[in-house]
């Protein structure tokens, strides 16, 4: 694909080619706030408008998903995640035109944009199976002739704050979950990327009305930052998972815990691969070029630090050196090509400040960046993946611009060095170490090795299987998402002691006789 028909993919999709409303109940869609344009960084143009949701429609989506839990919660969570179930087989009718779609408003590539929709369907898959493990512990009493148990309830509603790095595969993280929990959804995507996200509500809206799923279980409100202070001040609001950069999560934890709420944060990533001596450099140079360039440069994973033993330090640089020399830049609709635009023009400065910052502290640069013009360029979006040899000190280097810069630096003694470099940043999402040797490996995998939430050997950074939690510790917030025990997240535990017998004992075998 190197073109699209954007009103046929609108139409496939249910999203107007003018305005649509911006809040959804999941029957009903309304909007009373300002009208905003989408535009593609592919070439420029318009795609749609939004029509956005004031605080008033925001108030009436809450009060519809709070009557929409109290009923979704006695539904049993098999008949939910039956549900889910067919909301999954709904995606992988809508895979193609869905993809396209997310590559052409947030232009990563077209490859990238069906990737994204697979996520959202193995979600949907995961979640189904566990609809039916949503499992307790039988604990043994201390107290004869009682039993003890927990047990698993819904949460309430959800409010799930997304990013347009990956405008529709967050959401679904969490509400597939969140649904099969029991839960209500109230989504707030981002305003960069707003038609991908009501082509999801419509396709959750038409399963859900094919099911007789209670009104506002699956809600949206597309708004500014008064929506989203509006979500995390609300205690009507359960939990608020919200993915984004370190000072808007900082922002919605302290609203959350000011009214002893519950977040879960999926913030910045300022992630590093450790190269050693005796890593295998066929997989090295794959995994550190689509780390740092792929999306480009957009995802939380991206890999943001190549840390390289200076023993092989320049042997290393020549190939990457001469592999970034084979990129190619333009469409992303065009499979050619590796890397398409960054999300706007705002993205594109932050990429040309950092590029200065990291000179100006002493970087020195390996591969030059700079905007692209001419034809195919048109919409000023498009830049050079660049590369700097930095310390990693610099204060640039300690935050995360979401760009395709990769910083570079030299370690030298063994990987307790590497790993020193790779946990001194106040982020700790994602990692990696390219080894054969077992015992470097295992040091990085140990309590005293990465401190990230992920850690990778003989792989890159970015990109996540639906299996494992997704998350990161530090400043990236501490939250999981997705697989193996996330869903707990999303439920209240509650511990029960059954007395069967006709005496009433005590614990700690206190006595109060009376």
């Amino acid at each position: 694909m190197s073109a699209i028909d954007i009103k046929k993919v609108l139409s496939q999709l249910g999203v107007k080619d003018e305005v649509n409303q911006g809040a959804s109940t999941g029957k009903n869609w309304m909007a009373t706030g300002d009208v905003i344009d989408s535009f593609t960084p592919v070439d420029g143009s318009k795609i749609g408008q939004v029509k956005l949701a004031s605080v008033k429609d925001y108030n009436k989506v809450v009060e519809t998903a709070t009557k929409g839990f109290h009923e979704w919660r006695q539904w049993t969570a098999p008949a939910r995640g039956e549900v889910v179930r067919q909301l999954g087989n709904a995606l992988r009718e809508y895979k193609e035109p869905l993809g396209a779609l997310v590559s052409y408003e947030m232009g990563k590539s077209y490859q990238e944009g069906l990737g994204e929709v697979q996520e959202m369907i193995d979600i949907c898959d995961f979640a189904v199976g566990l609809s039916r493990q949503l499992y307790g512990l039988t604990i043994a009493s201390e107290r004869p002739g009682h039993r003890m148990y927990e047990q698993y309830h819904p949460l309430g509603v959800v409010g799930v704050i997304s990013a347009f790095n990956f405008p529709v595969a967050v959401w679904s993280w969490n509400t597939a979950l969140a649904w099969v929990c029991g839960d209500a959804c109230i989504w707030k995507p981002s305003e960069k990327t707003p038609l991908t996200s009501i082509a999801c509500q419509n396709i959750a809206q038409e399963v859900f009305a094919a099911n007789d799923v209670p009104e506002g279980v699956s809600s949206m409100v597309i708004g500014d930052a008064e929506i989203g202070k509006a979500l995390a001040n609300d205690k009507k609001i359960a939990l608020v998972s919200a993915t984004g950069s370190i000072p808007m999560g900082r922002s919605v934890a302290e609203a959350v815990a000011k009214r002893l709420g519950k977040s879960l944060l999926e913030l910045g990533g300022n992630n590093a691969m450790i190269i050693t001596p005796d890593a295998d450099l066929k997989i090295v140079v794959p995994g550190a070029v689509f780390g740092a360039v792929g999306t480009a440069g957009q995802r939380c994973t991206s890999t943001r630090r190549l840390i390289i033993h200076d023993s092989i330090y320049d042997k290393v640089m020549k190939i990457i050196v001469d592999a970034y020399g084979q990129i190619k830049i333009g469409n992303p609709l065009d499979e050619n090509n590796h890397v398409g635009p960054v999300i706007d023009k705002d993205s594109v400065n932050n990429y040309l400040n950092a590029i200065e910052k990291a000179k100006e502290e002493g970087g020195k640069v390996l591969v030059e960046g700079g905007v692209l013009e001419g034809e195919g360029y048109e919409s000023g979006c498009y830049v050079k993946p660049a590369i700097i040899e930095v310390e990693n000190h610099y204060d640039i280097v300690q935050n995360e611009t979401f760009a395709p810069i990769l910083y570079v630096m030299k370690y030298s003694g063994d990987v307790t060095n590497a790993i020193e470099l790779q946990n001194g940043v106040v982020q700790g999402l994602s990692s990696a170490i390219m080894t054969t040797n077992l015992r470097e490996a295992e040091q990085f995998l140990s309590g005293q090795g990465s401190d990230c939430g992920i850690a990778n050997v003989n792989i890159g950074t970015s990109g996540a299987e639906i299996g494992g939690a997704f998350g990161g510790e530090k400043e990236t917030g501490g939250g999981r998402e997705s697989g193996s025990d996330a869903w707990k997240v999303y439920m209240r535990r509650q511990t029960n002691t059954i007395n069967y017998t006709t005496e009433l004992p005590l614990a700690q075998g206190i006595k109060f006789d009376l």
